[in-house]
């Protein structure tokens, strides 16, 4: 009878024993829980949240640079990087031939790109960029794990290598390098915006949780720049250095009232869509940042300091025989013997002993005193980058050679810049106003610098060095309008000093219409190695055409109603 009680006895032990297990095992997961919903909650949705949810950027888009009339010089276009998580991608993927293709590397490139950075814990590397989205989709579609796309922008330049001194250009990461695109970065960058997204373990956006700030596109630039203009310039500039087998060449147009650069070009230039290795060299825009010896357009202004002294007028002879002069150990000559020249014809016919002849006559800083005062030496204001000032070399009152030398265009550097600007003042009645690459809205105060009759019997004298027989700048001509202009024939100097023989840069700098002055055109061509080389037959005929097409562009009317008929090649 004893033996059922302890049957029951141990039934009753064992349903306490497993009933315990059971209530402990249940306590424990409670527990577990309480600990992982309560206690630890905030910490493991903090390392949920550092697994999943991620703070993504998206690209602001640059503003547009635009001509004045608001055509776009520089536009912002969507493009494509692909991106690769070392640790993800797989190289047995069917798509791998098509992928190499798309992206330009060949697949063992590739395999080896994979290899090197899964090494290193790289979960980030970018394998190519700057892809079309036509190119991006098809690479989507192969949906290859561990391969992802990212939205970007790229700089598009619709005129090339036309404006591209000017405009300048960005670089992969949409970052200003050169040009206008580096001087009004920070205008034109915009803010990307911010957005908190999660993302699941293959990398991928399955929702968004909130914007944490939007984009904020970039300003636009509207530029000084006429487009049609430009493309002008540009075009006779080129024909003009391939014409003289020329080694570079600038042009700058301006107008005179409101200093709006309309023009600047350079060769040779350079297509910013597609730059090349081996185009560094022809990045600078050397209208601002190569400088020169002017030469004898500088005589404009050494006749104008001689001119405001009172001791000389337009009529005043000088005599200029033998055609050179002794001036210290060195001689000052002339191309051939004029004798006798009034002040005007000193400047018709470029006579470089009658020009030192009155600049000795004056107190020394006479003249640099003047060519500071119209720019020379100073920067323009502009603000582009890499811009130089020149240098005009001191002068002594024991070095009467450097004065001479200074009077036709030695001793001193400018860049071309400069020197339009410089005749922007001889046209603006003796006022200089700030130059511009921005569009002005209101023309600026001019600020007096220079006599203004002086000025004006200066633009009387250079349109005699265009309108009269013999005179060197007869090649400006310009139907229907009076032109006034100087040419300038300068030696370039040599690295090792003194300087290279049979080198010059050919320069013509003119002014139009004269009577109601509202352009400025700069030709420098640099070192011509064709059959002539003086400025006149080399730079004066670029101007020409540049001038007569930038007067119908902007329908300025003619001011010389009896030559307009007529062929003023042959008057």
């Amino acid at each position: 009878m004893r033996y059922p009680t302890l049957q029951a006895s141990f039934i009753s032990w064992r349903f306490y024993f497993v009933n315990s297990i059971i209530l402990l095992t249940v306590a424990g997961l409670i527990g577990r829980m309480v600990d992982l919903a309560v206690v630890k909650r905030v910490f493991l949705l903090d390392q949920g949240n550092a697994r999943a949810v991620r703070v993504i950027s998206e690209p602001a888009f640059r503003g547009m640079i635009m001509d004045r009339n608001g055509y776009p010089l520089a536009v912002s276009t969507s493009v494509y990087s692909v991106w690769i998580n070392p640790k993800e991608f797989s190289l047995n993927t069917p798509f791998l031939p098509q992928l190499s293709q798309l992206v330009s590397m060949k697949p063992k490139a590739l395999y080896r790109l994979v290899q090197r950075y899964k090494n290193k814990n790289r979960e980030f590397v970018y394998v190519k960029r700057e892809l079309s989205p036509q190119i991006a989709n098809t690479i989507k579609s192969f949906k290859i794990p561990g391969l992802y796309l990212q939205q970007e922008y790229k700089r598009f330049y619709p005129e090339g290598e036309v404006t591209a001194h000017v405009i300048g250009f960005t670089n992969v990461d949409d970052q200003g390098q050169e040009g206008l695109e580096l001087a009004y970065n920070n205008w034109l960058v915009g803010m990307p915006g911010k957005k908190l997204v999660v993302k699941d373990r293959k990398g991928q956006v399955i929702s968004d949780i909130k914007m944490i700030h939007n984009q904020v596109p970039g300003h636009d630039l509207i530029l000084s720049i006429n487009r049609r203009i430009q493309y002008l310039a540009y075009r006779e500039l080129l024909e003009g250095v391939e014409k003289n087998i020329a080694s570079a060449g600038s042009v700058v147009v301006l107008d005179v009232k409101t200093g709006e650069i309309l023009a600047m070009v350079n060769q040779p230039s350079f297509n910013p869509n597609h730059i090349l290795p081996n185009e560094k060299a022809s990045f600078r825009n050397k209208a601002v940042t190569d400088s020169f010896e002017p030469g004898s357009t500088i005589k404009a202004f050494s006749i104008a300091s001689a001119l405001d002294s009172g001791k000389f007028k337009p009529d005043t002879i000088i005599d200029t025989n033998p055609g050179w002069m002794r001036v210290g150990h060195h001689l000052v000559q002339d191309e051939h013997n004029k004798g006798a020249l009034s002040v005007t014809e000193i400047l018709q016919y470029s006579s470089n002993v009658g020009v030192a002849k009155m600049l000795l006559s004056l107190p020394t800083n006479q003249l640099p005193t003047l060519l500071h005062h119209v720019g020379f030496g100073e920067l323009t204001g502009v603000g582009f980058p890499g811009e130089q000032t020149g240098k005009i070399t001191p002068q002594s009152s024991g070095n009467p050679f450097g004065i001479a030398t200074l009077a036709f265009g030695y001793g001193i550097s400018v860049t071309a810049l400069q020197l339009a600007h410089a005749y922007a003042t001889l046209a603006n009645h003796g006022e200089t106003v700030p130059l511009s690459l921005v569009r002005v809205e209101t023309a600026p105060k001019g600020k007096p610098v220079m006599n203004p009759h002086v000025a004006d019997q200066m633009l009387t004298l250079l349109e005699s060095v265009v309108v009269n027989k013999g005179a060197t700048g007869r090649s400006a001509r310009i139907s229907g309008y009076h032109i006034a202009g100087k040419t300038g024939t300068a030696k370039i100097t040599s690295p090792e000093g003194g300087y290279e023989k049979k080198h010059y840069v050919s320069s013509f700098i003119g002014i139009a219409p004269v009577t109601h002055p509202r352009l400025v055109v700069a030709v420098i061509i640099r070192d011509p190695k064709g059959k002539v080389y003086y400025g006149g037959d080399v730079s004066g005929p670029v101007f020409e055409r540049i001038m007569e097409g930038a007067l119908a562009i902007l329908n300025i009317p003619p001011d010389d109603m009896a030559s307009l008929n007529q062929d003023p090649k042959t008057k």
